[in-house]
């Protein structure tokens, strides 16, 4: 708890200095987007990462957030800020009715009933002409300095709101690692079946848990579609950003606090490298993450947290035989 406390300290000191660290706007964006993915991994963390449900639908939730605050600013002029709000619970409503069938399933079966649900969606969505807009999507009135309708002509102001969903998703993933729910969505996690046998109410756990998650993701779906003022049903609820958000979490450590965090600082970055390297060249950056993934599976399974504290306590077991010796 205490060592949590201290990363969290030194995070929010170095997010603090960031601004003034890379004033340049193109880097302050990749900056914004990597908090935005980091948050989005967090969001995840809670029901694939903590509970072990491996879900490639999390677009479908991402997608909610950012077509329910759009629609109603653009039809009834609300705030995105409450529009958030409404997204986040037409989310949740949408993963309990999701996660109520798919929860009967397990493993790929799970992971391809999620992913199943967010296509369908987005195929609804492309068929709504008249009020979301169709395949071509919807575009976000320009607004300038007006922080009330979630929108600012300086980047500071992302910065400072995407800080502030990243710390509420290390707060919230922080409360349920250490709850007796967490410890519930654990033992599911290990082992369903004797979870089960010890009276754990693991279908319950488990959409508490996804809807939990959803609500997280739909005020992520609201921050993007302020921050690019456009969305559509590729950007939204493609699968790839599904797959995206679970390989972030996964190559950093799923089921624990810093590790999507870290997998977002670090596959963010890489990917406008790679993107850089190669002149936009297509599928690049998904190369590198398949890539990526592969070398963090072969050699630990468990994410780039479990490398870090290895390599923490191999020194710490080094510098206590020197001192012994």
């Amino acid at each position: 708890m205490r060592r949590d406390i201290v990363l969290a300290s030194a995070l929010v000191a170095a997010l603090a200095l960031l601004p003034v660290l890379f004033n340049n706007p193109y880097t302050l964006s990749i900056v914004i987007l990597t908090l935005l993915y980091a948050y989005l991994a967090l969001s995840w963390n809670i029901i694939g990462g903590i509970a072990g449900q491996l879900s490639l639908g999390h677009a479908a939730y991402f997608g909610i957030g950012g077509y329910t605050s759009t629609t109603l600013f653009l039809t009834y002029g609300l705030s995105p800020w409450l529009g958030m709000l409404a997204g986040a619970g037409l989310a949740t409503v949408a993963a309990a009715v999701i996660g109520l069938p798919c929860f009967r399933l397990r493993g790929a079966y799970f992971a391809l009933a999620t992913l199943a649900a967010a296509v369908i969606l987005k195929v609804i969505v492309e068929n709504s002409h008249e009020l979301l807009g169709g395949p071509r999507g919807l575009e976000v009135r320009l607004l300038h300095d007006a922080p009330w309708y979630f929108q600012h002509t300086r980047k500071e102001f992302y910065y400072a709101v995407a800080v502030a969903l990243v710390a509420l998703a290390l707060a919230a993933n922080w409360a349920v690692l250490r709850s007796r729910f967490g410890y519930y969505l654990t033992a599911i996690r290990n082992d369903e079946e004797a979870s089960l046998a010890l009276g754990v109410d693991a279908r319950r756990c488990k959409l508490l848990a996804a809807m939990m998650s959803a609500a997280l993701t739909a005020a992520g779906g609201t921050f993007y579609a302020q921050y690019v003022l456009f969305i559509s049903p590729d950007k939204v609820f493609g699968g790839h950003l599904s797959v995206q958000i679970a390989v972030i979490c996964i190559i950093g450590g799923r089921g624990t606090l810093w590790g999507p965090v870290l997998g977002a600082l670090l596959l963010l970055p890489a990917e406008e490298v790679a993107r850089a390297l190669t002149d936009g060249a297509p599928g690049a950056a998904m190369m590198l993450y398949g890539l990526l993934l592969m070398v963090v599976i072969r050699f630990e399974p468990r994410g780039l947290v479990a490398l870090i504290r290895r390599a923490t306590t191999r020194r710490a077991a080094v510098r206590t035989g020197v001192e012994v010796a």
